[in-house]
């Protein structure tokens, strides 16, 4: 396998392509039977790249215009999914998405950030950047989860929450902090999933829960490795060293105990496969919420709480 990941990733996206060809062209059970084991070779090699891809690799997989967003989730996992709309104070931002749905045989919530696809969707959802309107929106959503009892999923795909002067005059920072307490005492079971970007206190004024799951080529920091480059290194052409010294990715995330279990991807990532992204999702979520229902709430506030407290906590013996 070549030495640059890009480039093999490049070969074997034509082997692919090789191999789809050849299977359409040839009937024969020897030469199918040969074409099988060429595509399990391609998965082995496949693996293998993923396991050697750089963070900064990772971050162009994170941000890819291919991913499955939160509303292809929805889709793929949830049933009967009825939006709810506006804050009953401003507006309603379509940066993010909230409902009712059903999990399986469960009632639930699901609140998501969505970036949008075609340029018309990225600027009606304002490319996942939410203003103070959203997080209050959101925070509706999650009041009405616990006055109804339904667990709670909220999924995290932002490249940080939106910087404008409109945003800073009608409290954005009010509204993050806000939507952290609350929901660090709402009475319901709480799963967070990072499926794509999640970017600072824009991710986290929805990623505060009981169990936080991350994909395998997602990413979750307190700043963008470009902005960090640009203040640190004062070039955005050093953001590939500073993904580096962020710690984003999912295994370093995993070490440093800011998430709690790594999702798997399919082979090439989430792009490749939206649906097989998803049923590895839908497993995960599900034998974490089947935990977390058992749990009396009380115990599952001091659990959450516990946990909060425990972050960025170092000892040394």
């Amino acid at each position: 396998m070549p030495s640059d990941p890009e480039q093999a990733r490049r070969d074997l996206e034509a082997m692919d392509k090789q191999i789809r060809e050849l299977a359409e062209l040839s009937h024969d059970s020897a030469a199918q039977t040969r074409l099988r084991s060429l595509q399990e070779l391609v998965g082995d090699l496949r693996d293998d790249l993923n396991q050697r891809l750089s963070p900064w690799q990772r971050v162009k997989l994170a941000r890819h215009p291919q991913r499955p967003y939160f509303l292809d989730y929805v889709t793929h996992i949830f049933e009967d999914f009825s939006e709810i709309h506006g804050d009953r104070a401003f507006g309603d931002d379509a940066a993010v998405v909230c409902g009712m749905a059903r999990f399986g045989s469960r009632q639930c919530v699901v609140i998501g950030q969505q970036k949008g696809r075609s340029t018309k969707e990225k600027v009606h959802h304002n490319f996942g950047m939410l203003k103070p309107e959203g997080y209050r929106k959101a925070l509706r959503v999650m009041q009405v989860a616990a006055k109804f009892r339904r667990p709670l999923f909220t999924f995290l795909d932002t490249p940080g929450a939106y910087p404008g002067i409109d945003a800073e005059a009608r409290g954005q920072a009010e509204a993050i902090a806000r939507n952290l307490r609350e929901m660090a005492i709402l009475p319901v079971p709480i799963v967070v999933t990072v499926i794509g970007e999640g970017g600072s206190g824009g991710a986290l004024g929805l990623g505060v829960g009981d169990h936080v799951l991350i994909q395998e080529n997602a990413i979750y920091s307190v700043i963008s490795p470009e902005s960090c480059a640009a203040i640190v290194w004062r070039s955005q052409a050093e953001a590939e060293k500073a993904a580096t010294a962020l710690k984003l990715t999912a295994p370093d995330l995993m070490s440093l105990k800011l998430v709690d279990e790594v999702v798997p991807e399919p082979p090439g990532g989430a792009q490749e496969d939206h649906k097989g992204a998803a049923e590895m999702l839908k497993e995960a979520l599900e034998r974490t919420m089947a935990g977390l229902e058992t749990i009396p709430i009380p115990d599952l506030l001091t659990r959450r709480y516990d946990k909060l407290r425990q972050i960025a906590q170092f000892f040394h013996a």
